[in-house]
């Protein structure tokens, strides 16, 4: 098997009980990150909220991780993009601490339009300029 094939397998690799891992993570996730930015928009300390903000990363990582083991074709589509987005807008937190509060905010709006919008527009791919693959992974 080449590393192409590996990365890039067609069609997409599943996991056993993806739908109910999906809902899961995306559960754990939206909480996480619902209680984190009430937090910080109602000044709750930092430290009171590492928790929260732990279980919003790595429930973000791990819903990534399932999108990757399907496959790689996951991070040349738009839907893939706007993850990398949010990552970066989290990252400038510390670095923009007084800003956090929009910037979470600015997150929050990108996962929410990103996750609604039309499959065609999540699944293109802006590198190979066309959709990749059905839209069966909601």
């Amino acid at each position: 098997m080449s590393l192409r094939t590996f990365l890039f397998p067609d069609p997409p690799r599943e996991l056993p009980a993806e739908r109910a891992v999906r809902i899961t993570l995306r559960t754990l996730h939206i909480g996480g990150a619902g209680v984190l930015l009430g937090g910080h928009i109602f000044g709750v300390e930092a430290q009171r909220l590492l928790a929260w903000m732990w279980l919003t990363v790595g429930s973000g990582v791990a819903f990534a991780a399932v999108d990757l083991y399907g496959s790689f074709d996951w991070l040349l589509q738009v839907r893939g993009w706007l993850v990398l987005l949010k990552v970066a807008l989290v990252c400038a937190v510390p670095f923009l601490w007084d800003q956090r509060v929009g910037l979470l905010l600015v997150v929050l709006l990108i996962g929410s339009v990103g996750s609604h919008m039309p499959g065609n527009w999540r699944h293109y791919s802006l590198l190979r300029g066309g959709v990749i693959g059905p839209d069966r992974r909601g």
